[in-house]
């Protein structure tokens, strides 16, 4: 398993996930070391000479004003784990857990929070012993970070709260003690450099960023197979049309759906009768480019946020002269720039699955598709209900995504005695973001199905064996393997599930790239 070496600088988000999936372990580079160690010595600098520093000689939020006795320091730190632990709901899964914490880590080794080395070391034992806190979904407001979410992982590092450890939930003492390791206690400054920061949002941004990116790719796949299940026509995506209009993203769409469809014997040729298609396959290019924007916006802005330093106060050592410190109170756990890019892109996903809903219409619905295909796919219509509730089942997904897509960052309420008065709600955000890529990989899954029925309808009409493109025959075979054909009504949520899992697992897309190598990208 290889090391990835933290220096609060270089974390990539292929470096998240191979940690968030558990095929990476984690380690604290020299320089970090040394600049954590200059940090925590200067908190100590500040404490031996009486000054005032929110968060280390003084309370939190509408509490800044009540100065902290030296003697009860350290209770302080230990204090806001045990107050700021309010999280409610399920717990999150394993994958965003482990990215969490290393976000966290990550933004802790620049060397500007406070803490101990062997406070920070102890985080990345967690990582590396599969030692998982059991950090409830709900409670941050994304501003002053994710507080009660970030207090329920910490809490573990001092032999509080809960922890998974080989599929056991234990307390954090005993997920400890089984794995070797001995809770710290706390020094000033700690706990607030442990709580205070937008590593829960940033790991949904992240992640959900990730996620999106692979089910675009599988998106634009499954449209052109709907487009030769359809019998369309590449006509529109022809480069001249996208160079007239040069949003990079839909001339890279355009581009991608040529090389997929190339070598099709399953498109329309010229046609005079029938010039152009409906828009849910013309304008593939100019919908799906303009939600690859979205996805790229999100992971750009997730890149920058990976190595950035997020809590509050921040800690400033002269570089001559280590006596000269400054503490720094700003901004930088607000969750506005996260917020605003999940939000985008979750509203920008709803529309990927309302398109995709409506090309499942338009393939079951023989009506509208010219009588290409029988009435919802199935030759003994009456008899077999054939794919009609598929549609049924796209269209609440899709339904449901459009009251998702609200942004929670439009709103904000006043909290700490309106000493915090404007949140960023980003966590909720970025848990909607998920919920919306949970759905749309389900319809883009049921399109899939649809799409593959459609072409060995369209291949038994014709009384031959048409050659599909380059990229739809590898993504036809895929699916084949694993869902035949259907000649009358059959259970349906397993063939649906087993779609979705080639969408979501990756598999569809890896299977298009190794037909059609380096033909998807988010640049031009």
């Amino acid at each position: 398993m290889k090391t990835i070496t933290l220096d609060g600088r270089s974390l990539t988000l292929d470096d998240l996930i191979a940690v968030a999936h558990g095929n990476a372990q984690v380690a604290l580079s020299d320089a970090a070391k040394i600049a954590v160690a200059r940090a925590a010595q200067a908190v100590e600098t500040l404490l031996a000479r009486g000054d005032i520093a929110y968060g280390i000689t003084t309370g939190f939020g509408a509490f800044k004003d009540r100065l902290i006795p030296p003697g009860q320091v350290r209770d302080l730190q230990r204090n806001i784990l045990i107050s700021h632990a309010v999280g409610v709901g399920d717990p999150f899964d394993p994958v965003t857990t482990r990215a969490i914490m290393l976000i966290r880590a990550n933004t802790l080794a620049r060397g500007h929070s406070g803490l101990r080395v062997e406070t920070l070391e102890l985080l990345l034992a967690l990582i590396n012993h599969g030692i998982l806190p059991v950090i409830p979904r709900k409670g941050s407001l994304g501003a002053s970070g994710d507080l009660a979410p970030l207090a329920h992982m910490a809490l573990v590092l001092i032999g509080e709260g809960e922890a998974w450890l080989d599929g056991e939930r234990l307390s954090g003492a005993a997920a400890l003690a089984r794995a070797g390791l001995t809770p710290v206690t706390l020094a000033a400054k700690e706990g607030l450099a442990l709580t205070n920061g937008t590593a829960v949002m940033c790991a949904l941004a992240g992640l959900g960023a990730w996620r999106a990116q692979r089910l675009g790719q599988s998106a634009d796949i499954v449209a052109a197979l709907t487009v030769e299940a359809l019998n369309g026509t590449t006509a529109a995506f022809d480069d001249r049309v996208q160079r007239l209009r040069p949003h990079p993203q839909q001339i890279n769409c355009a581009g991608y759906l040529r090389a997929l469809l190339d070598g099709s014997e399953l498109v329309r040729g010229h046609d005079p009768a029938n010039v152009q298609d409906a828009y849910t396959l013309r304008c593939i290019p100019q919908v799906h480019g303009a939600i690859r924007d979205a996805i790229a916006y999100l992971r750009w802005v997730a890149d920058i946020e990976l190595n950035s330093v997020t809590d509050n106060p921040l800690i400033f050592i002269d570089p001559e002269d280590a006596s000269r410190i400054d503490v720094v109170s700003g901004g930088n756990f607000h969750g506005e720039p996260l917020a605003v890019a999940m939000d985008y892109l979750g509203f920008a996903l709803a529309d990927l699955g309302n398109i995709s809903e409506r090309r499942v219409m338009r393939l079951t619905d023989e009506a509208s598709n010219t009588r290409t295909l029988p009435a919802f796919l199935t030759e003994q219509g009456g008899l077999n209900s054939g794919f009609m509730i598929t549609q049924y089942t796209a269209a609440a997904l899709a339904t449901e995504n459009k009251v998702l897509a609200h942004p929670a960052s439009a709103d904000t309420i006043p909290t700490s005695a309106n000493v915090e008065d404007h949140v960023s709600m980003g966590a909720t955000s970025g848990l909607k973001l998920h919920q919306i890529l949970d759905n749309v990989e389900r319809i883009v899954g049921i399109e899939y199905l649809a799409a593959a029925q459609g072409i060995d309808f369209r291949r038994r009409r014709m009384g031959m064996e048409k050659r599909q493109g380059i990229g739809t025959a590898a993504a036809y075979a895929l699916l084949r393997e694993r869902v035949p054909f259907l000649e009358q009504d059959t259970l349906m949520y397993p063939l649906m599930e087993a779609a979705h899992r080639l969408v979501a697992d990756g598999a569809l897309t890896l299977a298009a790239d190794a037909a059609c190598r380096d033909c998807w990208s988010m640049t031009p």
